[in-house]
């Protein structure tokens, strides 16, 4: 049995309601649907697998149509349930998600306010409803958490975001550093020290600190290579722990990674194209060609990866330091 229990990610559609500018999906009309039928056959082959938490991303899962369902049905089946939204559909859906198990949510805020998140996502509205529907679902006992990806547009407004959401009860925080196909370049990198090491050095008893490693890194080694090379901070070596503890599902395509930052549209045979879903039609978990590539990033991961999000770093250094992390730390 694995020693620490599993994530298991699941895209379960790719159609979206939000305009990011910083996102393949950006109002997706995509079809795909992960359906019920798929999860029931899942369900045993994750509990045997050692998974015990199961997130549903996307595009914007609250728009699959059976997303409450879903999320019944891995309760039922002793899973803590997760999914990650953009907010806008949370306040007219919190009280069903939460009577259906839903144990946490993450919902995605770039802004302090309306007036940059929404122009950021190009969805007016949309910061109103993310923080209606964080404060209504904290209030029916489920984990509110909240993502946020930094760059040179927005990390000036960091430690107002910081109070915004200990305001509104936010228990959790992830700040990522921004993702582009081109490299991202911040002026003044010591600006951005001087604005964002405060976040990290709060007291945790007053103000929401975020998760993970910080976004520009924690060494002198990663704040060079992420303000010269925009190499995101990533698992420290020797070893990448985070293979150890996560399946990604991406159910459109059939195929199944050992990280959620891992990429998903490589081109077939690759290691970072991952491994097949099923064999001969059958589900597999932990298959051959998937222990293979867990393998190649757990050893390869700290030296190769260029696109680690904090908490998947994070995550990794707790594993390595104290062999065991605390639930929804990633």
């Amino acid at each position: 049995m694995h020693e620490r229990h599993r994530y298991l990610f699941i895209r379960i559609l790719e159609a979206c309601n939000a305009d990011c500018f910083m996102c393949d999906f950006a109002l997706s009309r995509d079809t795909y649907r992960f359906s019920r039928a798929e999860f029931d056959d899942l369900l045993p082959k994750a509990v045997a697998a050692g998974v015990g938490y199961v997130r549903f991303t996307g595009g914007e899962p609250l728009m699959h149509q059976d997303v409450v369902e879903l999320v019944s049905a891995g309760t039922a089946a002793g899973m803590r349930m997760s999914l990650i939204t953009n907010g806008t559909l949370l306040p007219r859906m919190a009280e069903r998600l939460a009577e259906a198990g839903l144990a946490q949510v993450i919902v995605s805020l770039d802004g302090a306010s309306g007036a940059s998140h929404d122009v950021y996502r190009r969805s007016p509205g949309m910061f109103d409803n993310a923080l209606r529907g964080l404060r209504a679902i904290a209030a029916l006992g489920v984990l509110p958490r909240v993502n946020t990806v930094v760059g040179p547009h927005n990390y000036a407004e960091m430690p107002r975001l910081q109070q915004v959401l200990t305001d509104a009860g936010v228990r959790q925080w992830e700040l990522s550093a921004l993702k582009l196909d081109r490299p991202v370049t911040y002026p003044v990198p010591e600006h951005v020290r001087e604005v964002c090491d405060p976040i990290y050095d709060a007291d945790p008893a007053s103000l929401l600190v975020p998760m993970g490693k910080r976004f520009y890194g924690d060494t002198p080694e990663e704040r060079e290579q992420f303000f010269a090379l925009s190499l995101t901070p990533r698992a420290s070596r020797p070893l990448c722990h985070v293979v150890d503890d996560v399946i990604y599902i991406d159910g459109r395509f059939g195929r199944m990674y050992a990280c959620s930052c891992l990429p998903h549209r490589e081109p077939e045979g690759g290691p970072g194209d991952g491994a097949p879903l099923r064999e001969n039609g059958v589900l597999l978990l932990d298959s051959p060609v998937f222990r293979s590539h867990v393998d190649f990033f757990r050893e390869q991961g700290p030296v190769l990866c260029g696109g680690c999000s904090t908490t998947a770093a994070g995550y990794s250094d707790d594993v390595a330091r104290l062999g065991s992390v605390q639930p929804w730390r990633y």
